[in-house]
């Protein structure tokens, strides 16, 4: 599920008050008892330890820290030979549309840019694929980045083509904390 729109393509996050930039990293969180301490009563939508084997998740954290801003779920479709969006959300305090507030900018770029880098490593060419939240989130989508309707059981299924993903992962600049492969 995607809950977010890309509200700025920015190189590093943006303090939202300040407008300073932030470097960022990259880290693969595999342990599902530091994956369930991010969960629905604590502002993460859902208990992100729960997910099933083959799911991978990666957290946007800022530079030598682990302060998370982000989380998103992805799994490789190699019969679609795209990489699938399974879950992405924003921090609670980067999470405008639900509590009002929003401490950095460009957090759901990174998280895009994160899932797009991972399907050109799988050899999808970058395409990437899930569920938007609701129907305005779709077609923002849709409309920002050519994104496409997907004729699956969700309504709000969407593709996003590698041409596309690229502009957004050219935007941003991160390092990965630890080997992706």
């Amino acid at each position: 599920m995607i809950t977010f729109i890309i509200d700025e393509l920015t190189e590093c996050l943006k303090d939202s008050i300040t407008g300073e930039n932030l470097e960022t990293e990259a880290i693969e969180l595999k342990r599902k008892t530091l994956l369930s301490r991010f969960n629905s009563q604590n502002g993460w939508y859902i208990n992100w330890g729960g997910f099933p084997h083959g799911v991978r998740v990666f957290a946007l954290v800022l530079k030598g820290t682990f302060d998370i801003q982000g989380l998103i779920a992805i799994e490789p479709d190699y019969e679609a030979r795209a990489v699938h969006i399974v879950w992405a959300c924003t921090a609670p305090q980067n999470n405008k549309w639900r509590y009002g507030i929003q401490k950095y900018i460009g957090v759901g770029g990174h998280l895009f840019a994160i899932a797009a880098e991972l399907s050109e490593k799988y050899g999808f060419d970058g395409y990437l694929y899930g569920e938007a939240m609701d129907e305005d989130i779709m077609h923002y989508y849709m409309n920002q980045f050519g994104a496409f309707a997907l004729p699956r059981e969700h309504p709000f299924s969407i593709c996003f083509p590698g041409e596309e993903t690229k502009k957004i992962r050219e935007a941003y600049d991160y390092v990965w904390t630890e080997d992706i492969s």
